[in-house]
């Protein structure tokens, strides 16, 4: 009987937790695709570039909303049993309140797992292989790049500017500097310019125009009637190396092995005169889920509160302030950590801490309240 109780009111949770999950992330899932929409438009590139880049950051939301789409489903699935008289129900059948906190909290240490797993596994992976899509692609879409009077460098190495552009996509009086850092560069001049495609390859053909290249020291030019200026292989600024949130977990355990050991082993991103970045990143992986069993633990404590004590709204209240206040205390302990790593083992043991202070407060409660019903 306690095993099907204790199944149905998890299938709640859970069920519940899903979709709070995935609906919040997805409404933040579509404004930042909004926001995305400037990789196609101001930089050029592709649909097919842009859905890939969007949908890799979908696991980045998942595990930012978790934390707070728990509690608050969790809360919310105890609180509604509650109202139902469905807990009585359950303490009526003999259900014992720390057998349920221990049932729930050995949950929460699945739900961390799962959430450490995300956050250190499948996030970097997705981050770098949405970063690599943008690495490997061209800038598909120039006529969008170019805009009247205004001058666009959005191109590595290509500065284009044009007075006008008319109803048919015709460009007026176009000044083009293409840099070429080891040999000099290319200053283009033309009246007119149209956006053509040959073959496989985005060709704009330039009309009544001029030509100067200036190579190391050597200057010439030329006048053209028409004149076809190449676009293909073209890419944007981009930053090539891998940033810190792509890095593989191994590869910042291993740097951080290295700064222990003060050995070079060559890791990329590895600076070993200010960690502080790698400490950081291991933190929010490794250590924040930890604070998910707490935020589990607090939601818990509405059970130890019926509707009927008057004091019930008052607690209601606090409960979410502490789950609420536990959330931002986990976000915001990144602030202080430091590049000396034995002044981090406070902020690195604090969840565990937090986690015996609430189950301690669950077993002296409880056991106060068996005392006072005897």
């Amino acid at each position: 009987m306690k095993k099907i109780i204790f199944r149905k009111l998890l299938l709640d949770c859970i069920t519940f937790f899903f979709l709070a999950l995935f609906g919040i992330s997805l409404i933040i899932w579509v404004f930042q695709a909004v926001n995305f929409l400037d990789i196609m438009i101001e930089d050029g590139r592709n649909y097919n570039v842009y859905l890939n880049y969007t949908l890799l950051n979908f696991p980045k939301i998942i595990s930012r909303i978790l934390p707070f789409a728990l509690f608050i489903s969790f809360s919310y699935t105890f609180i509604k049993y509650e109202a139902n008289n469905e807990l009585i129900i359950f303490w009526n059948h003999g259900v014992n309140k720390i057998s349920l906190v221990n049932f729930f909290f050995w949950i929460s240490i699945l739900i961390m797992l799962v959430q450490i797993l995300l956050m250190s596994i499948i996030v970097p992976k997705s981050q770098e292989m949405a970063r690599s899509k943008l690495r490997s692609s061209n800038v598909d879409y120039f006529e969008g790049l170019i805009k009247p009077k205004k001058f666009n460098d959005t191109i590595k190495g290509l500065t284009i500017f044009a007075e006008d552009k008319n109803e048919k996509g015709e460009l007026k009086n176009i000044y083009i500097k293409k840099n070429n850092y080891e040999k000099g560069f290319q200053i283009t001049f033309a009246k007119k310019g149209v956006f053509e495609t040959k073959g496989n390859k985005k060709v704009l053909v330039l009309y009544d125009g001029q030509t100067l290249n200036q190579n190391k020291n050597k200057v010439t030019n030329f006048d053209f009637s028409k004149s076809d200026f190449g676009l293909g292989d073209m890419h944007s600024h981009l930053v090539t190396h891998k940033k810190m949130q792509e890095q593989s977990t191994v590869s910042l355990i291993r740097c951080v092995k290295s700064i222990f050991e003060k050995k070079n082993y060559n890791i990329i991103n590895c600076d070993q005169t200010n960690p502080i970045n790698i400490y950081k990143a291991l933190f929010k992986r490794l250590i924040n889920p930890f604070y998910l069993p707490v935020l589990i633990l607090i939601s818990l404590l509405f059970v130890l509160t019926s509707k009927e004590n008057l004091q019930y709204s008052k607690h209601k209240y606090l409960i979410f302030l502490l789950g609420l206040g536990l959330i931002i205390l986990s976000e915001s302990s990144l602030g202080y950590i430091s590049n000396n790593i034995q002044k981090n083992i406070l902020i690195l043991i604090l969840p565990m801490i937090i986690t015996l202070l609430v189950y301690t407060a669950f077993i002296y409660k409880l056991k106060l309240f068996k005392r006072v019903t005897k």
